[in-house]
């Protein structure tokens, strides 16, 4: 099969198998623990039916959508995705621009390859900052200064990362950015085209963007040691608050799950939150991010942006979260999985996928404008959590 022969992003993913090692696929599709997160995450949409409406005129429907001032050109993008650069060289980058080319923002991962500098300064205007807070606070508070010297307008303040957590497959896999066991290397070499990609760059990928807080910046185990050091810091509310005065653009608070912890972080000045569980790689026995959705919706209201990433696999997926209450939505798997198969057409064709079922299903239900989308148009079959206190 071809990029261009891929129907869905299920296809994608047989591409990006075939492409990369087992170690490196399973570092994509891997979560903590058991996986009962990432398979939760999947599961919780079948939880919604969409009740189709007929006999009303919807030849097109307009997917824009307005966000932060800006209007993109689909409601959903690329959520922030860690060591693109291991998948396909350069992967960072190429996320970024396929998402300029596609209308779509790009939230550049806090453990991306690339350094911001060398974003294209469209594709940095276009793109989102993805902070994960370290030791050091004047390190953190020089890569902000440098996403706004790059022109990115959003700061996303990643909250639910500061503990270290249990992921098996990496773990039988002994797989650091920096290593795998020696049978991983050895079935590794089954797969060449990505092995020759990995020797031309030199090896595993660098973190660019802490490589200038090192005097050894171009020695790539010498940067990933400084990170790892780093990271992750301690988060606390006086942390978002502080963020919140250096940062002068939009802030959003990502990995939130608790109403409470929503209410409290626009309280704050967050201009909006991703209802996130990290796509199940934190804490495995979390809810599904998008039952939590209803409840964050409800209790921020309108005073600011709610958005959602995790178990995005089909426009309907999609449909389902916006009709739920989400503003926008984002995903992170299916573009990688385009990346790994064909990198920027094939991160382009993941986001056509999902844009075509987004317009089929909304046709489906009678709506010419993403706007339309809403809980009259879903048969919900999940039990409400109960005795969540704002």
């Amino acid at each position: 099969m071809r990029i261009d022969q891929a129907i869905n992003i299920a296809d994608l993913q047989r591409l990006a198998r075939r492409r990369l090692p087992r170690a490196v696929l399973d570092y994509i599709e891997g979560g903590a623990d058991d996986e009962i997160g990432v398979a939760e995450n999947l599961r919780a949409f079948t939880r919604h039916q969409l009740v189709p409406r007929f006999l009303t005129p919807c030849g097109a429907i307009d997917l824009k959508r307005e966000l932060f001032g800006k209007t993109y050109a689909a409601p959903f993008g690329i959520a922030p995705t860690g060591i693109a650069g291991l998948f396909r060289p350069r992967g960072d980058i190429m996320l970024a621009e396929a998402a300029l080319a596609e209308g779509v923002p790009y939230i550049m991962s806090g453990t991306c390859n690339a350094m911001i500098e060398e974003l294209p300064p469209a594709a940095a205007r276009n793109g989102w900052y993805q902070l994960y807070v370290g030791h050091d606070h004047a390190v953190d508070e020089d890569i902000v200064r440098r996403a706004a010297d790059a022109g990115m307008e959003v700061l996303v303040l990643t909250v639910d990362s500061q503990v270290r957590t249990k992921r098996e497959r990496d773990l039988r896999n002994g797989f650091t950015v920096m290593g795998l066991k020696f049978g991983r290397k050895l079935e590794a070499l089954l797969h060449p085209g990505w092995l020759a990609g990995y020797l031309m760059t030199g090896g595993m990928p660098r973190f660019g963007n802490f490589s200038p807080y090192i005097e050894d910046g171009k020695n790539a185990l010498a940067v990933w040691k400084f990170m790892t050091s780093h990271l992750p810091g301690t988060l606390l509310w006086e942390d978002v608050e502080r963020y919140r005065r250096l940062w002068k653009g939009r802030l959003v608070v990502k990995g939130i799950l608790h109403p409470g912890d929503a209410v409290h972080s626009v309280e704050l000045g967050a201009d909006g939150v991703i209802v996130s569980n990290h796509g199940g790689r934190q804490l495995d026995r979390c809810p599904a991010s998008v039952d939590m959705l209803p409840l964050v919706r409800a209790a921020v209201g309108d005073r600011a942006a709610v958005m959602l990433d995790g178990g995005i696999r089909r426009g309907s997926d999609i449909v389902t979260a916006l009709s739920l209450g989400a503003d926008f939505v984002f995903t992170g798997r299916a573009t990688l999985y385009g990346l790994a198969a064909g990198g920027v057409p094939g991160i382009r064709k993941a986001i056509g996928i999902l844009r075509q079922e987004v317009e089929s299903v909304g046709r489906h239900l009678g709506c010419n404008d993403v706007a339309a989308f809403g809980g009259q148009l879903l048969r919900s079959a999940q039990v409400e959590p109960r005795g969540f206190s704002v």
